[in-house]
């Protein structure tokens, strides 16, 4: 089980109230840089959904969803875990033609996340998503949008620093992104464990994408997790810095190519998930009518913590702590929301 620790000789460069300011203006932003590199549209979105949509994104197939009955519409709700194949539908319902897109703030719920430095049970993040072509369909267009997204999150970094300088005692990221596959990073380190891998690769090279997560590897395990009904296995990936509070790696999106009919075919057989096929959002994208696209989400709370150099998400973000953990940062001096 992860904990949460306190890092040795950690102490934060902003006050609690700096740290607010500095917050609103990451996310102020970030999202304005994001929204112009990727031609995006901001809309609204669900906190919750139907269960019998089949929009639910879920996760590793064995996180419980918050669900709640509405007696008014004489129905049940679900708090989503993320707007993944939401997004899918919302373009195809608004008509957006390829090259657009849309982005959203995404709240979640995730209740049976284990708490450490990183994770919490409130997830709060920026899902994007737009239309692309079947000649766009490619790996090209994916490194190019990864590269995109680690420049926007330089440049806020560069902004926040001119107006917080006491953050620059801290490194620069790196905008220069190592490409590499799941298997190619599990052939690096055999005997590591996926999290073990990661944090020795970024050791070294500062930002990464990993690429290809959800199928199985030759070892035959996935590196991580990935619902077989929107990302493509083979086409998506996870963006990752060194944080050198923590000296570790950290995720700061989740992103892809999103499955095709061919491929949604595919993984609903290999994951074992073939009794999704009769689901509206399923039989609807297998029959082909919704628009190809690729998305994902970037964490909000996880780029302030990086920017800002915090030692635990617990500082910009409220939340539900354990004891220990709350403990532990009060003894020191530093506040969890």
């Amino acid at each position: 089980m992860k904990r949460s620790f306190f890092p040795e000789g950690y102490a934060p460069h902003l006050t609690l109230y700096q740290t607010q300011s500095a917050i609103s203006l990451i996310k102020r932003s970030f999202q304005d840089s994001l929204a112009r590199a990727l031609n995006l549209k901001r809309v609204s979105a669900p906190l919750f959904v139907e269960p019998s949509s089949g929009l639910n994104d879920d996760l590793n197939g064995v996180e419980r969803p918050v669900s709640f009955d509405i007696p008014f519409a004489n129905g049940q709700a679900q708090v989503v875990h993320s707007l993944a194949k939401w997004k899918r539908m919302a373009l195809y319902r608004y008509d957006i033609h390829p090259g657009k897109g849309i982005y959203t703030d995404m709240n979640a719920i995730r209740r049976d996340e284990e708490l450490d430095n990183l994770h919490s049970v409130y997830v709060d993040q920026w899902d994007w998503e737009k239309v692309i072509t079947s000649e766009a369909r490619t790996l090209f267009t994916l490194h190019q949008t990864v590269r995109d997204i680690v420049s926007c999150v330089c440049d806020t970094q560069l902004i926040v620093r001119g107006k917080y300088p006491q953050l620059c005692s801290t490194p620069l990221l790196s905008r220069e992104v190592t490409f590499i596959t799941a298997q190619e990073l599990e052939d690096r380190y055999p005997d590591k464990t996926p999290k073990e891998r990661e944090n020795l690769l970024l050791a070294e090279c500062g930002t990464a994408f990993i690429q290809g997560i959800g199928g199985k590897l030759r070892s035959g395990k996935p590196h991580d997790g990935r619902a077989p009904d929107y990302d493509d296995w083979d086409m998506n990936g996870d963006i990752l810095f060194f944080h050198p509070t923590l000296g570790c790696a950290m995720e700061i999106s989740s992103m892809g190519i999103r499955v095709s009919p061919e491929s949604l075919d595919r993984q609903l057989t290999l994951a074992g998930c073939d009794e999704r096929r009769k689901l509206p959002f399923h039989r609807m994208l297998l029959a082909g009518e919704l628009p190809l696209t690729m998305g994902g989400g970037i964490g909000q709370s996880r780029l302030c913590m990086l920017l800002l150099g915090k030692a635990h998400i617990g500082e910009v973000q409220s939340s539900i702590w354990d004891e220990a953990t709350r403990e532990a940062f009060e003894r020191a001096g530093v506040t969890l929301l």
